[in-house]
């Protein structure tokens, strides 16, 4: 039968405005984009790279992480405050971890580098602190300390609120960022071996690293950094000077006998005793103090210099003209360079940030400026540190 051109024509016609009248799904209509292009949402900066537009939707956001020492602070409290910071300020939920026995927290804390975060934050003692800053020196993400612990030595050495948790967590989202000198520390170990560790305030071969062997962590739970008294007692009564050739870049080479040696990156200890009040960490160089008393009255020369002149007389004019007119003594020698090379006869105990780190026959230490990216609260100054 033959079909009218009219009635098709027609019927052409109201397919045409059905087809107009429908309602499309998305997946209806080809994607309008170029070769390559995935029609994604995006940003593009003022070079006219793109990048991913963050919105709630899963798509990209900044994102922190918090490492934390369970058995140094409250973990669910610490992560509530740090999770509700974070929504405050639009950033993604946070990535959470916990240190271990195995773990004190530098394989955590490349975990979470590797998952792309754009700043991290660490809550612990100063062991943590310094597990997490040896994972995190050279890359260009901010470490937030959260004070916690016995020691805080590092945030005591910045000036940094010890009992403002909020303060420091909010200057991981809206502070200002420093960069701090950061120490190295290659170990030679009694059978050849070696191996290198990072410390951000200060480590040691002897006395020091002994009296932090025999200090009882059951007394440090307890009563803090006086146990360490405990420890120094126990240590001195059987400490023996021990003969070491040590060298200082640019200086040159000594043979001494001594107590202990310590290469420090910031000079404050606990209860305001200062080692070497002239320690900067942002300079770029570390402080070396040679500890060679020869009699108890040499220990008590020692004593005098950390209690009375370095923490005492220094901060005053008048006392430190008394200084200047003081027959100098031996007891406690002082350096500066950008490490130093020290090798004993025998190994002797190592400490790093107050943790122990076995024994060692030589230490090959050297600095990283600026190797450290801090978070800091908006405004805080560490001028003179």
């Amino acid at each position: 039968m033959a079909t009218d051109p009219r009635t098709t024509h027609d019927s052409d016609d109201a397919q045409d405005q059905a087809s107009e009248d429908a309602i499309r799904q998305p997946e209806d209509v080809a994607p309008d984009t170029a070769d390559a292009e995935s029609g994604e949402a995006r940003r593009v900066d003022e070079s006219g790279s793109t990048e991913p537009m963050p919105d709630v939707e899963g798509r990209p956001s900044p994102k922190s992480a918090l490492i934390y020492n369970p058995t140094k602070v409250d973990g669910d409290a610490l992560r509530e405050q740090v999770a509700a910071a974070a929504k405050d300020a639009g950033w993604s939920e946070p990535l959470f971890y916990e240190t271990t026995v195995d773990d004190l927290g530098d394989d955590v804390t490349r975990q979470a580098l590797s998952e792309g975060v754009d700043a991290v934050l660490v809550a612990g003692g100063d062991g943590t602190v310094r597990a997490v800053s040896e994972a995190m020196t050279g890359k260009d993400v901010p470490l937030t300390i959260v004070p916690s612990g016995t020691g805080n030595l590092l945030a005591r050495n910045l000036r940094l609120p010890l009992d403002d948790p909020a303060a420091m967590i909010a200057a991981t989202f809206d502070g200002d960022t420093v960069a701090i000198d950061v120490g190295l520390a290659s170990l030679r170990r009694p059978t050849g071996e070696t191996d290198e560790h990072a410390f951000v305030v200060m480590g040691g071969m002897g006395l020091d690293a002994a009296m932090i062997a025999n200090t009882s962590s059951d007394l440090k739970k307890k009563v803090g950094w006086v146990a360490y008294v405990d420890g120094a007692a126990r240590s001195i009564a059987q400490a023996k000077p021990f003969p070491v050739v040590y060298q200082v870049p640019k200086h040159r080479m000594h043979r001494a006998d001594v107590q202990s040696v310590l290469f420090a990156n910031c000079g404050s200890l606990q209860a305001g005793l200062e080692l070497i009040p002239e320690a900067s960490i942002t300079d770029g160089e570390l402080d070396v103090a040679i500890l060679q008393p020869r009699s108890a009255l040499g220990w008590l020369l020692v004593w005098r210099r950390l209690a009375w002149d370095n923490s005492v007389l220094r901060k005053f004019r008048a006392g430190r003209r008394i200084l200047s007119l003081r027959t100098a003594d031996n007891s406690v020698r002082y350096s500066r360079g950008a490490g130093i090379d020290l090798a004993a006869q025998e190994a002797h105990p190592v400490q790093l940030d107050g943790d122990e780190f076995g024994e060692a026959t030589r230490i090959a230490v050297r600095v990283v400026a600026g190797g450290l990216t801090l978070a800091i609260p908006r405004g805080h100054s560490i001028s003179g540190v």
